[in-house]
Order: structure tokens, then C-alpha cells, then sequence
């Protein structure tokens, strides 16, 4: 929007009529979601609502990098599964589209991957940023509990620290909280573990 005013501004006029042809913010289905545009930026879908958050930092993706591959080189050591990044939407249930940062799909459920998008898997991971900390904490916290991921961990740049919950009776629990000079597991992946300090150096 802001950017439409500047250009307006300017002198130039953008192209309003476009707007048209997408739906209202808070009417947008799953159907819509899909037949957007081919884009590298990270579009959810909630409440009928399209959330573009802003675009990763550089911590950020070193962070993301870092643990995807550790993450990657023990499930494929262990041919356990699938291992993704973001962008990669996740559809949690109808209209419900997310793009955690990272994702793991246990071999017993890859019937739930497909080209288009992948269905609710078994391990999510989101890297806080200040856009998207209260997201990842609270709505994302719910979603991914309803959805019945079986483990979620929150990695927070900030406080250079890991928090890892896993699924028990239909809630979250905390597993762990580990942060400079410890080491982050995983109650899912009974064996594999993680240096706070090297994923956040």
C-alpha cells in the first residue's frame, strides 16, 4: 500500500484494476492460494487472510542453513524420511496453508507429500524474526497442536536458545529449553542433537 501511494505521488498510476481479480482479504480460500502467481516469497494462508511476512535476514537463513543440514545428514544416515525448507507451503487442514522454515516427513507418512504442497508432518521448525515472533509462539503454537504435528521447536536468534515441545495427549509439552553452551535433542529423533553455540555462532 505504501508503495501505491508513493508511486501515486509521483505522478504514476498504478495498475489498481489487477486488484480485482484476487479476492478480499479474509475471503481468499485454498483454491485461490494455489492458482496465485509462481513467486520465492513466502505467502500463508489463514482465516481467509494472506500473510506475506517480511523477507528472512541474513542470521536468519545461516541459522536455517545450519540446521537444515545437520538435520537432513541424520535423517538421510538413517533413510528415516524427507526433509524440506521454506518456501514450502504445509496444509494443515482446509484453508490453512503454512510455510514453517524447516519440516521433516517420517517415511510412514510420505503419502502426505505431494508436488503441490505438503500435508501436516512430523516435525516443524520455525526460526523467530520480530515479525513473525508472536505468530510462531502463539497462532502457529495452537495450529500446529490441532494439526497434530508431533513436535515443534522454536529457535529464537534472540536469546541464542532451542525450545523443543513435543505432542502428549493433544498438547504440547515442554521437552527442553537449551540455550549458549548446551546442547538441543530431540524427543522424536531419540538420537539426534544439536550445538546451541554452533547453530548460533
Amino acid at each position: 500500500m505504501t508503495q501505491i501511494v508513493n508511486e501515486t505521488i509521483r505522478g504514476r498510476q498504478p495498475t489498481v484494476e489487477l486488484l480485482d481479480l484476487f479476492p478480499w482479504q479474509g475471503e481468499w480460500t485454498e483454491d485461490d492460494y494455489f492458482n496465485l502467481p509462481d513467486t520465492s516469497r513466502i505467502i500463508e494462508l489463514s482465516e481467509g487472510r494472506l500473510i506475506i511476512p517480511d523477507m528472512p535476514t541474513d542470521e536468519h537463513q545461516k541459522i536455517s542453513l545450519k540446521l537444515s543440514f545437520a538435520l537432513y545428514s541424520y535423517v538421510s544416515k538413517h533413510n528415516i524420511g524427507e526433509v524440506r525448507y521454506s518456501p514450502l507451503p504445509m496444509r494443515l487442514w482446509k484453508d490453512k496453508i503454512r510455510e514453517p522454515d524447516i519440516v521433516f516427513m517420517n517415511n510412514s507418512h510420505k503419502d502426505r507429500i505431494s508436488d503441490k504442497y505438503w500435508g501436516v508432518p512430523d516435525l516443524a521448525i520455525e526460526i523467530l524474526s520480530k515479525s513473525t515472533s508472536k505468530s510462531d509462539r502463539v497462532e502457529k503454537f495452537y495450529e500446529y497442536v490441532m494439526a497434530g504435528i508431533l513436535e515443534y521447536w522454536i529457535v529464537d536468534p534472540f536469546k541464542h536458545s532451542i525450545e523443543v515441545f513435543s505432542l502428549d495427549n493433544g498438547a504440547y509439552e515442554l521437552f527442553g529449553k537449551w540455550g549458549v553452551g548446551e546442547i538441543a535433542k530431540s524427543k522424536l529423533l531419540t538420537d539426534f542433537d544439536i550445538s546451541i553455540d554452533e547453530i548460533m555462532a
